[in-house]
C-alpha cells in the first residue's frame, strides 16, 4: 500500500534540467507553467529531494491557497541538510521530512519519517505516507530524486516538458541523475499523449515495470 506516484519535470532538448553548476535555468513555456499549476491543485502532496531545496529554495505552496487547501510539501533529506530559514519550512503549508533511521537532526514542521539506513527506504516511506491519509504525490525533482523513484519501481505516471532550447555541458543534471545504475533492458515505458505547449512538448508516459 503506498500513494499514487507522478513524476513531473520540464527539462531542455538535450536532457538537462539546469546547467552544470545547478543554476536553475527556465525551460517551461508560459503554457507548461500553467499546466504545472494546475496540476498541483490535483494531488495531496508534493514531494522534492534536498538537493532542489538548497539550490532552488522552494516554497512549494500555490499562491490562491492556504494553509488548509496547500498540498503537503515533503522533502527527502537523508542527512538533515535543510536550513531552518527554507521557504518549505514556512507556515504556508503542512511539511514533512524524510531522513535516514540514524540522522537526528530536528525542524519545526509537521512530521519527520525516518526510513531506511545507508539510503532512504522509500518503501517504508511511502508506506507511512499512505498511513497518514496520503493518496496521491506529485514528484518535482531532482534528478536523483526522481532516479530513486523509477530504480524503486515507484512511478505510475511520468510525464516530462522538453523545451526549446540547449543547455550542454556533461556535468548538468539530468531527469535520472546520480551515481547511475543499470535497468536491463531499461525502463520500457509507453507513450500515452504528446501535446506542444508554447515553444516545447509535454511527453506524458506510463512506466511498464517488470515486478519481480
Amino acid at each position: 500500500m503506498r500513494p499514487f506516484i507522478h513524476v513531473n519535470c520540464a527539462m531542455s532538448a538535450d536532457g538537462k534540467l539546469a546547467g552544470g553548476d545547478r543554476t536553475q535555468v527556465r525551460i517551461s513555456s508560459d503554457e507548461d507553467k500553467t499546466r504545472v499549476k494546475g496540476l498541483r491543485k490535483k494531488y495531496d502532496s508534493i514531494l522534492v529531494g534536498v538537493g532542489t531545496v538548497i539550490a532552488d529554495d522552494p516554497h512549494l505552496t500555490l499562491k490562491d491557497r492556504d494553509y488548509d487547501t496547500n498540498p503537503i510539501r515533503i522533502v527527502l533529506d537523508p542527512h538533515g541538510r535543510t536550513p531552518d530559514t527554507a521557504q518549505v519550512l514556512n507556515d504556508r503549508a503542512p511539511t514533512i521530512m524524510i531522513t535516514l533511521e540514524d540522522c537526528e537532526r530536528e525542524w519545526d514542521c509537521d512530521e519527520i519519517i525516518r526510513a531506511g539506513n545507508d539510503i532512504i527506504d522509500l518503501e517504508k516511506a511511502m508506506t507511512q505516507l499512505a498511513e497518514m491519509g496520503i493518496e496521491n504525490i506529485l514528484v518535482e525533482g531532482g534528478g536523483k530524486t526522481i532516479a530513486s523513484f523509477f530504480k524503486a519501481k515507484m512511478v505510475d505516471r511520468y510525464t516530462v516538458f522538453v523545451g526549446g532550447l540547449l543547455i550542454g555541458g556533461k556535468d548538468a543534471p539530468t531527469p535520472c541523475d546520480g551515481d547511475g545504475w543499470i535497468a536491463e533492458g531499461g525502463i520500457r515505458m509507453e507513450l500515452e499523449d504528446c501535446e506542444i505547449l508554447g515553444n516545447g512538448a509535454l511527453l506524458s508516459f506510463k512506466p511498464l515495470f517488470e515486478h519481480e
